[in-house]
């Protein structure tokens, strides 16, 4: 039962509609309305709102400010690349383009804060005015003076002007070492396995009834509620394997009622969907494809994970290529694989006495990132020069957990890495570039 907001400065009927919208949200929207006040009264200069992404933060600010039809200007800080496209943002919102016009054109805060005081004597606030600053923690990046100015930019153009920063870090990690104006703080907390059920289950499917899609989403969240609290990325997963859920019902093969025949179904289809999570490596129409060339398949290939179908850019595979030899192949290998005209190599001297173990029993080996990129310009067929692009894929590989940095994070000089791909994995990439990776590999001479 959705529980009702009160505020005496609107209606009751009014408050309804947002309640609705809201659903597990009314506590932070009843804090919320009580801080903002009413309308024509000043309201605390700045305030703080954190939590994890997808915990109602932007969606609960867009419905109270849109349905309480309250003067606003949201701007996301990923958008405003400059200050410039923040001010512009800010003033259009306000007071019109003819404002924003008037701002230089390499404006500074004191510009910004001038045209605003300007335009305020011509159409002073009758109501409070809130400027809503979506992924906050950007504005660490700008200005020093920024960050300061906006906490009390009431104070500074002597309007009625609230900032409401939205941030996915807490308060002390975003405070200003010089200090500034304190605002008052809000946490949106993660929605707990109960809210995720009653979100999720307003999204059911008009063909099926609510008990049906409920029993859906409850099977959803006991796979997948351990790994990810994503509302975005669940609503995404339950949308994408909801036909799969179905197609014994669509059949004639099982009733609604038969959950347990329908768990039996899904449950290799989900386990498989789990390992691509928050990755979105394909899109909904190829992951399908894919389950349904994986159900044909065989050989060598079946059983193979969708992770192991991953789409990397060209040279991000052969990244990864140079960084599983890196990491099973033993350093002083290299001039043998990747040396031309190295001269002969006599094996006995080559192998060391006694040398048994497998290099991929004992487990991938830390790397030193000169030693990859030089494995890397060995394998790659084209010359490619060492550019931004190439470092930013080797972060991108970490960030998708394919490599693995074991360096500490002062260690700039030399970081190094592990890959973290198995054999399988690292085969099916190399069969996209047609590499032959197996006649690199020390463990297989």
């Amino acid at each position: 039962m959705t529980t009702v907001l009160q505020h005496p400065a609107y209606e009751e009927e009014r408050l309804q509609r947002v309640a609705e919208q809201l659903p597990c949200r009314e506590l932070q929207a009843g804090m919320l309305l009580s801080l903002m006040g009413e309308p024509q009264h000043y309201s605390y200069p700045s305030i703080f709102i954190y939590g994890h992404r997808a915990s109602g933060k932007s969606h609960v600010m867009h419905v109270l400010l849109k349905e309480l039809e309250l003067p606003h200007a949201t701007v996301s800080c990923v958008e405003c690349i400059s200050v410039t496209l923040l001010f512009e943002q800010v003033l259009l919102s306000f007071f019109g383009c003819d404002a924003a016009s008037l701002l230089p054109r390499s404006p500074s805060l004191s510009d910004f804060v001038r045209v605003y005081r300007q335009q305020c004597s011509h159409s002073p606030a009758k109501e409070t005015r809130y400027i809503v600053m979506e992924k906050a923690e950007l504005l660490r990046d700008t200005d020093a003076n920024l960050l300061p100015a906006l906490l009390r930019l009431q104070e500074l153009v002597e309007d009625n002007v609230t900032v409401i920063l939205l941030s996915e870090i807490v308060w002390d990690k975003f405070r200003p070492n010089t200090g500034c104006f304190e605002p008052l703080v809000l946490n949106f907390p993660d929605y707990s396995k109960g809210e995720l059920q009653q979100i999720l289950s307003q999204d059911r499917h008009p063909s099926y009834s609510a008990e049906f899609y409920s029993s859906y989403i409850n099977i959803l969240l006991g796979v997948f509620y351990s790994v990810c609290r994503d509302l975005r990325e669940l609503r995404h997963l339950a949308a994408l394997n909801f036909s799969k859920f179905c197609e014994p019902l669509a059949e004639g093969k099982v009733k609604e009622t038969d959950t347990h025949k329908l768990w039996r179904n899904i449950e290799p289809h989900l386990k498989r969907a789990m390992q691509t999570v928050y990755l979105r490596e394909v899109s909904s129409l190829q992951w399908e494809q894919m389950q349904q060339m994986e159900e044909k398949e065989t050989g060598a290939l079946r059983g193979l994970s969708a992770h192991t179908h991953v789409e990397l850019p060209y040279y991000s595979k052969f990244l990864l290529i140079a960084a599983y030899l890196a990491s099973y192949n033993p350093a002083r290998t290299d001039k043998r694989f990747f040396l031309k005209h190295h001269g002969k190599i006599r094996k006995t001297k080559f192998l060391k006495k006694n040398e048994k173990t497998s290099n991929h029993l004992l487990g991938p080996k830390p790397f030193a990132l000169d030693r990859l990129l030089a494995i890397f310009y060995s394998v790659v067929d084209s010359r490619i020069a060492p550019t931004a692009s190439i470092f930013s894929q080797i972060s991108s590989l970490v960030t998708l957990q394919l490599l693995t940095q074991v360096s500490h994070d002062d260690q700039l000089d030399a970081p190094k890495y592990k890959c973290a791909v198995s054999m399988d994995f690292i085969c099916a990439i190399s069969r996209t570039v047609n590499f032959d990776i197996v006649k690199y590999l020390y463990d297989f001479l």
